[in-house]
Parts: structure tokens; C-alpha cells; sequence
């Protein structure tokens, strides 16, 4: 395959899961009432945060995230573009403009009934899109770390999860929420999943390898949204 098509694929890819992410991070600042600044912060962090520590692990600096600002600057585009998508949106009625006794204005009722509608449609959006940042930014780790020279296998993989899964981490510390990671469904372990899968089959080609561990991680990480999968607790264990 022409090597200028495989790096267009591969910036393609990084675009996606930048801007998979900088909506997880940009969403997250919104429920947490923080202003603008705040909501640009953490859409960034969540977007290029896995990525710089990644490269600090490689001794790669200055990080990728300023020797290519693209990806900052499409964060920021998201994380303002959702700012002002929810500045706009409708909101309820306060109490005062509802009927008197207690009823909601026919009109009301059809905006709450949107409302409801959107968040529903929302929240299955944001599963596809955080599935497929994480698939994402697994695999373009471990093609950093190959890029850079590196073939040591348990490398390869703890870079591929930590960038997968450090700017979520980073959001939910920053955000002052537990760390998803360690608490909800599968997901550092589907990361894991698709790393072992994009440097086991290695040999098939970058984009082929690539491909297959990023469907592993989607695939693993859609299923355990779906049927609730987790890792056993203590307090299960017990009860």
C-alpha cells in the first residue's frame, strides 16, 4: 500500500478518536457546570492526555501534542462547538412559568419530551464514540512506540493502554469523579484485549494489525456496555 495513503488512513484515525474523546472530556465539564475554559480544558486533556504521557514513557519530547497542534486545536473546536450546542439548547421552564395548578403547559411537555429524546440519543452516541476513541488510540500508540523502534512486546502493549485509557484517567482525576477505568463495565481490559491482538498479529502489516485491534477493543467494549459485563468486586463476592 502507498506509504502517503497509509499515513492519511492512520491521520484520519487519530482525527476520529481525537474528536471521540474531546466529547467525553467536553461532556463531563458540562454536567460538572464548569464555564467555558473549564470545558476546553478537559476536552483537551481527554483528547491528547493519553498521548502525552505515552510519549514522556518514550522519552519522546516535546510530546507530539505540540510538535503537531492539529490535534489540540480540533479538541478545542469540539469542546466549544459542544459549549455552544448546549448554551443554545433549550432549557426547561422554571416553576414560575408552569401552570398554576401544578401542570405543564402542553408546549412545555413537547420541549421535555425533546429533551429526554436528546439525552436518550446522546448517551448510545457518546458509547459509539468513546468505544471507538478507545479502539483508536490503543492501536496508534503501539504504532507510536513501533515507529519510534521499539519491539518489546509488554512495551508495545502498556503504551498502547495508557493511551488509550490516560486521558479518560486524567479527566475523571482533574474532574474530581472516581476514574472510570477502575469502577465501570470493561474498558481498561478491552484495551488491553486489543493490544495484545494489534502486536500479536503484527506480521499481517501496520494497518492490517491496527484494524483488528481497534475492532477488538470497539467489539469488547460495545458487548460490555450492552449486558453490564464487570470485573468482580469484594462486596459481590461477599453478599
Amino acid at each position: 500500500m502507498d506509504v502517503g495513503y497509509s499515513e492519511f488512513i492512520i491521520f484520519m484515525m487519530e482525527i476520529v478518536g481525537t474528536i471521540a474523546f474531546a466529547s467525553s472530556g467536553a461532556m463531563l465539564a458540562i454536567r460538572k457546570d464548569m464555564d467555558l475554559f473549564g470545558v476546553c480544558v478537559l476536552g483537551v486533556i481527554t483528547s491528547v492526555g493519553g498521548g502525552v504521557i505515552r510519549d514522556l514513557i518514550l522519552g519522546y519530547a516535546p510530546p507530539n501534542m505540540f510538535r503537531n497542534p492539529v490535534y489540540t486545536m480540533v479538541a478545542l473546536g469540539v469542546s466549544i462547538l459542544l459549549f455552544v450546542a448546549f448554551y443554545l439548547l433549550p432549557v426547561k421552564a422554571p416553576l414560575a412559568q408552569r401552570n398554576p395548578n401544578g401542570g405543564i403547559p402542553e408546549g412545555q411537555a413537547r420541549l421535555d419530551t425533546i429533551q429526554e429524546k436528546l439525552v436518550a440519543a446522546y448517551d448510545k452516541t457518546m458509547t459509539l464514540f468513546d468505544a471507538l476513541g478507545l479502539g483508536i488510540f490503543t492501536v496508534m500508540g503501539i504504532n507510536t512506540a513501533r515507529g519510534l523502534g521499539y519491539e518489546q512486546r509488554f512495551l508495545l502493549i502498556f503504551v498502547g493502554v495508557i493511551t488509550g485509557v490516560g486521558g479518560g484517567l486524567l479527566r475523571d482525576v482533574i474532574a474530581q469523579e472516581k476514574p472510570y477505568i477502575l469502577t465501570k463495565h470493561i474498558y481498561a481490559c478491552a484495551s488491553i484485549a486489543g493490544a495484545f491482538v494489534c502486536v500479536y498479529t503484527g506480521k499481517l502489516g501496520d494497518l492490517a494489525s491496527m484494524a483488528l485491534g481497534a475492532l477488538v477493543v470497539i467489539v469488547v467494549r460495545l458487548l460490555a456496555m450492552h449486558y453490564r459485563w464487570n470485573l468482580p468486586r469484594i462486596s459481590q463476592i461477599r453478599h
